[in-house]
């Protein structure tokens, strides 16, 4: 294996190929996780859209059916967040790293820290990025405006550079890959490796029914995958279907009395009391989060829900990055990472090839010539 693929990020992961599976709410289950262990990637469990229960089933699968070290997902807005966080405590011989948006405070972290837990916050902007590592990440996901769900609008191409050259720990690249060249160029670019939703999303692996992913497939243009705030108030990447466009021209009223619904469904789901939704409210409020915002935050789970996990992609909606539209197949987790591997050590072999080495009489010759140049004056250049 070419040693460019040995980074920061495997040796930090364990993993054997720089390569990550993102937590997809009610996508990244027990399954996907330990398909994409077993074939030398890192997995996450998207706890955010679990139960408790449903998670202590989860680890419990993956660790009975692979060796390796793998992740969990979740959000401290979510109502059994303390749980999640004892119980990756919990297994932490196993769970090597969590990852998270709006993320937990220093104390948690340094808890982490303590149990040789990884923390790997997911980010879309620089300054977020800088705030994460100042609270104590030891890796940095950055996600430009081409990935799936929500999503800023800078693209990958100018957030991974901005990222790298402002922190000092590994940073992963998000928001566009599906291929080697893909993994090639982030590590060109200086990141530890790639991180994937919407490739993994489909695969043979995946949970999500057949219905809905016959809707990725069929997109053939990337302009079908557009951000919109109709959800939740938030940009969120997402495939053109009947429901998305109701829900754009029904106006804020249906869109309030859609997430009116939405958070009734949730809060069965997950158990919230009435006392927690309202303390989760006042508590976004005190954050900057609208209230709009936050009376439809509950939309996004329920919706996808009903796509990912019931099968009724025109009744809910479909997070997806733009790279869909240039997917046509759903291949075992195993084939896509041997693939993306087998490409990526061609391009490098490639880049390799078209500069060789120079000697070393050669480089002294070019520092010599270099340290005779004239140092610019102050301001120029």
């Amino acid at each position: 294996m070419n040693p460019a693929l040995q980074t920061p990020l495997t040796q930090m992961l364990g993993c054997r190929y720089p390569i990550v599976q993102t937590a997809m709410g009610w996508v990244a289950d027990a399954k996907l996780v330990v398909a994409t262990t077993n074939a030398g990637g890192f997995g996450f469990v998207a706890a955010a859209t679990m139960s408790t229960d449903t998670l202590r089933r989860e680890i419990a699968a993956v660790r009975a059916a692979c060796s390796g070290r793998f992740g969990v997902n979740f959000h401290m807005f979510q109502p059994n967040a303390r749980e999640v966080i004892e119980l990756v405590l919990d297994n932490a011989d196993r769970v090597r790293a969590v990852s998270y948006g709006r993320g937990p405070d220093a104390r948690t972290i340094q808890r982490f820290k303590d149990a040789g837990v990884l923390c790997m916050p997911t980010v879309g902007a620089l300054k977020h990025a800088i705030k994460a590592v100042e609270l104590g990440a030891d890796i940095i996901t950055v996600q430009g405006g081409e990935g799936g769900g929500h999503t800023g609008s800078v693209p990958t191409t100018l957030l991974l550079p901005q990222v790298l050259d402002a922190v000092k720990v590994p940073v992963v690249a998000a928001g566009g890959f599906h291929s080697g060249r893909g993994l090639a160029g982030a590590l060109a670019y200086g990141a530890a490796g790639i991180a994937m939703g919407t490739r993994f999303l489909m695969t043979a692996e995946s949970p999500v029914p057949r219905a809905t992913l016959e809707k990725y497939i069929a997109v053939k243009e990337p302009a079908q995958i557009r951000a919109s705030t109709a959800v939740d108030g938030m940009p969120q990447r997402m495939i053109d279907n009947p429901f998305l466009l109701r829900l754009e021209s029904g106006g804020l009223l249906h869109r309030l009395c859609v997430a009116l619904a939405s958070a009734w469904r949730w809060r069965a789901h997950t158990g919230m009391s009435l006392a927690h939704m309202a303390k989760t409210f006042v508590g976004a409020l005190r954050e900057g989060d609208s209230a709009i915002q936050t009376m439809m935050a509950a939309n996004a789970p329920v919706l996808i829900q009903r796509a990912m996990v019931e099968g009724r992609p025109d009744e809910g909606v479909l997070p997806s990055g733009q790279v869909a539209a240039v997917i046509d197949s759903l291949p075992a987790v195993a084939e896509l990472i041997g693939s993306i591997i087998s490409e990526a050590e061609q391009r490098l072999a490639a880049l390799g090839a078209l500069s060789p080495a120079p000697s070393a009489a050669s480089a002294r010759g070019e520092q010599g010539r270099a340290d005779s140049l004239p140092l610019p004056l102050a301001g120029e250049g």
